[in-house]
């Protein structure tokens, strides 16, 4: 036969459990709020899944040049700057489309569609899930300047963002030109975490941050 349009139930009972661990884990980095977070590791998992699946059975004419290729065009989307990384989800999508590319090289026509389709539910359905848990879990950085160099200046800070529901990690306090410095990981929703800047910026011993 030409086309080949049977998807065999171990073949759907693959790809299912790629996305679902790779949904596992990437809950687990989502709410940690890491960059490779919820969709990315699904498509990583899901495209290593399909990598495996056509190379057992292109046998040894795989051509394994193809995934390293393509590891390069990914690493060209990637673009980090001082304070993140963008890109990581666009990458994974070259990575799975070029599956799906190898997947329709071998006549596996319904793998490919299939596989296709989930990439599609993963990046717009999961878009959202992605949203409401960075606004429940949300991680924002602080840098305060105080106008004097008094260490009640950390407690007064701690104190108001636990006021706000909110939790707060000391990262660095330094003492620069008779002005403490201080450098504030807190962590909330980012509503609170919204409400704690208006309260910032009345707060006249607050030089900047």
């Amino acid at each position: 036969m030409l086309f080949n349009f049977t998807l065999p139930t171990d073949d759907l009972i693959k790809i299912g459990l790629a996305v679902l661990c790779g949904g596992i884990l990437g809950i687990e980095r989502q709410y940690k709020n890491k960059t490779a977070g919820f969709r990315t590791i699904i498509l990583i998992c899901l495209g290593s899944t399909l990598y495996t699946m056509v190379a057992q059975r292109m046998g040894a004419g795989a051509n394994i040049n193809i995934v390293t290729g393509i590891g390069f065009i990914g690493a060209g989307v990637i673009f980090k700057d001082n304070l993140s990384v963008n890109g990581l989800t666009t990458a994974a999508v070259i990575w799975v489309s070029a599956a799906i590319g190898m997947a329709i090289g071998t006549n596996n026509y319904l793998l490919s569609i299939i596989t296709s389709l989930l990439t599609i539910l993963v990046l717009w359905l999961f878009h959202y899930l992605e949203d409401y848990m960075d606004k429940v879990h949300h991680d924002k950085q602080y840098s305060f300047v105080f106008a004097d160099s008094e260490f009640d200046n950390v407690h007064m800070v701690e104190e108001i963002v636990k006021s706000h529901h909110l939790r707060s990690f000391r990262m660095q306090i330094n003492k620069y030109d008779g002005n403490l410095l201080l450098m504030l990981k807190v962590t909330g929703h980012k509503k609170n975490i919204n409400k704690l800047d208006h309260e910032f910026l009345g707060i006249t011993r607050i030089k900047s941050f």
